[in-house]
């Protein structure tokens, strides 16, 4: 079957219009995110396995000033992130869209998962329902991503939601434990099936 092709969307048609809730499997959705998901997400930046890939902690407010911050960013159309939701609504992760270029159709992903719902496939189907999304209504062309070398759990689930390897970015991100190679993945809305 055929991948379905939206042309690229004009700016300010993506911002016009409300962050879509999106379906990723029985039990599991995407939803834009909510002042009362900080909680959730200071959790997550707890993790010293999220720590170790985002370099950051946050506190109380810098939790509820991250969700607040994506309303605005969805609007002016630079970036756009999902809570991953339960079957109660409840936050087990986040994927999202960085640098968002709508004039160029493309866009870096992002993704994490609370420690508590790790090794069921989440991430993977995240990232697969975000990138439909983004090929067959957001109109993106191009979707990247990168991750530490060191980091295998990332790896697998770019591979695993068809995202190629690209390269090697040799020393191109530091993380506390100093320079990290990174491993550049893409998916092209001309790839096939999602």
């Amino acid at each position: 079957m055929p991948l379905l092709v939206a042309p690229a969307m004009p700016a300010g048609s993506l911002g016009a219009q409300t962050q879509p809730h999106l379906p990723v499997r029985p039990g599991l959705a995407l939803r834009g995110w909510r002042d009362d998901d900080a909680s959730a997400v200071r959790v997550a930046f707890d993790c010293p396995a999220i720590q170790r890939w985002h370099v950051r902690r946050l506190d109380d407010d810098e939790a509820r000033a991250w969700t607040a911050q994506w309303a605005g960013r969805w609007r002016d159309e630079t970036a756009a992130s999902w809570a991953i939701v339960d079957a109660d609504d409840r936050p087990v992760g986040q994927v999202g869209l960085r640098g968002v270029l709508l004039a160029e159709a493309s866009a870096q992903v992002s993704y994490w998962v609370l420690p508590a719902a790790r090794g069921r496939g989440i991430a993977t189907d995240a990232l697969r329902a975000l990138t439909r999304w983004s090929f067959t209504r957001a109109g993106l062309h191009r979707l990247a991503l990168e991750h530490s070398t060191a980091n295998a759990a990332s790896c697998r689930v770019a591979t695993r939601a068809g995202f190629a390897v690209e390269g090697v970015l040799r020393g191109s991100v530091r993380h506390t434990d100093g320079w990290h190679d990174m491993h550049l993945h893409a998916r092209l809305r001309t790839d096939g099936r999602i």
